[in-house]
Parts: structure tokens; C-alpha cells; sequence
């Protein structure tokens, strides 16, 4: 069972850990060993970025945003709801890989999942919410309004305890708002980000999107952590 459910969710023995978008490489940082707490078994391993990898990575995440801001947000949130539709075909598969990479029950697992695809249904909604405001200017023929534009690059760090519900709360807001994520996981649940990313993937790039809108680069968690908010 356990091995099925791996092939499914595309983890192998060892995995590219650094996604450029439409390409994955073997990061040439060090190896991390995914170890499941239930019974101390190794589960897979990942090749982790380098700072060199993580250079390339966001070098290729600001040239995505480029591309990502200028489609239309109710455009976006169509993306968003299928990478939802996507999250829930997998729910089951992913619940229980959130349970052996992470050691809660399955249900937890499954109920983790779930906010995955609530969340998807809410930005949904807000991508079609982004709205501003229009005032009375003291000049004549003059008009005065604000408007939302999407920030730029999210760097996102998540921990093991939540391995994939904060990944979805805040890459999906930014998803519609017209922003690129760059993930780096726990280095405790490298597998579940690498899954979740592919799932993300894979939608963008069936529905004539570039994927590489959702990219990851797990790695050491001090380099790395201080790159990304440095």
C-alpha cells in the first residue's frame, strides 16, 4: 500500500528536489532523509538545493511573475480552483502521505488536506474580490482610485507540524492576487511539498499555464531561511 500510494503521488527512492517550474533538478546541496516517526523507516530521500540552486530558482521566479500578474484574477482563480479539484482526486493519497511523513493520525492527515481545498474554494471567491475604491478629488476632471497589483515574490517557510495546510493558505491568496511562491518546506517533510507542488504543477500546465508559477526548493533550513528573508 505504501508504495503504491508513493508511485501515485510521483515520490521515488530519491527525488530532484529543486523545481524551476517546468523542470526538476537533483539540488546540489546535501541529501535529506525523509524518516516517518511511526516506526523510525526511512520513506525517501531528497536532493536539497544549494544556495547556487536557490539563486536559479528565484532568478526564474521573478521571470515567472512577470508572465503570472499580467492574466486576468478571475483568470487565476480558475487556476485555483482546479489545483482544488486536483488537491481533492488526491486527498486520500496525500492524507496518508501527511501521516507517515509527519506522524499524525490518518483523519488528521485527511482533515489537513481538506483545508488545502477550502482554501482553493475561498481564493476562488476573492479572485474576483480584489476591488479598490473611488473618491471625490477637489480637481476638476479628475478622478482618484486605488487598485490592488500583485506584490511580487512570496518566499514561504513552513513547518513540519503543518506540512502542507500553510503552504495552501498562503500560496493560494497569492496565486490570485498575482503573485509567484517559492516553498521552502520542513526539512522533516520534504515529500509532502514535493507532492503538493507537483499536483500544482501539473494543473497549469494541463490547462495551457506555466507552472512555473508554484515552484519549491527545500534546503538547509538556516541558509536557506535567511536567504529568503534576507
Amino acid at each position: 500500500m505504501r508504495n503504491e500510494i508513493l508511485e501515485r503521488l510521483n515520490i521515488s527512492e530519491v527525488n530532484d528536489g529543486v523545481s524551476t517550474g517546468t523542470t526538476w533538478l537533483g539540488g546540489r546541496g546535501e541529501t535529506t532523509v525523509s524518516v516517518s516517526p511511526i516506526d523510525n523507516q526511512e520513506i525517501a530521500r531528497v536532493k536539497n538545493a544549494s544556495l547556487d540552486d536557490y539563486e536559479l530558482v528565484m532568478q526564474k521566479a521573478q521571470e515567472a511573475f512577470i508572465i503570472w500578474r499580467k492574466i486576468p484574477a478571475p483568470k487565476r482563480g480558475e487556476v485555483v480552483r482546479q489545483i482544488g479539484d486536483a488537491l481533492r482526486a488526491a486527498k486520500e493519497d496525500l492524507g496518508y502521505l501527511v501521516s507517515l511523513e509527519m506522524g499524525k493520525i490518518y483523519q488528521e492527515g485527511l482533515g489537513e488536506v481538506q483545508e488545502m481545498i477550502d482554501i482553493c474554494e475561498f481564493a476562488v471567491g476573492q479572485s474576483r474580490l480584489l476591488n479598490g475604491y473611488t473618491m471625490h478629488s477637489e480637481r476638476k476632471d479628475h478622478r482618484m482610485y486605488d487598485q490592488y497589483h500583485p506584490f511580487g515574490i512570496v518566499g514561504l517557510i513552513t513547518s513540519f507540524n503543518f506540512p502542507v495546510a500553510v503552504w495552501a493558505w498562503n500560496s493560494m491568496i497569492a496565486a490570485i492576487a498575482g503573485d509567484v511562491v517559492v516553498w521552502k518546506p520542513s526539512s522533516k517533510t520534504p515529500l509532502t511539498a514535493l507532492a503538493c507542488t507537483r499536483i500544482a504543477q501539473r494543473v497549469l500546465e494541463r490547462h495551457g499555464f506555466d507552472p512555473i508559477r508554484q515552484r519549491v526548493s527545500p534546503g538547509s533550513g538556516v541558509d536557506h531561511g535567511d536567504a529568503l528573508q534576507a
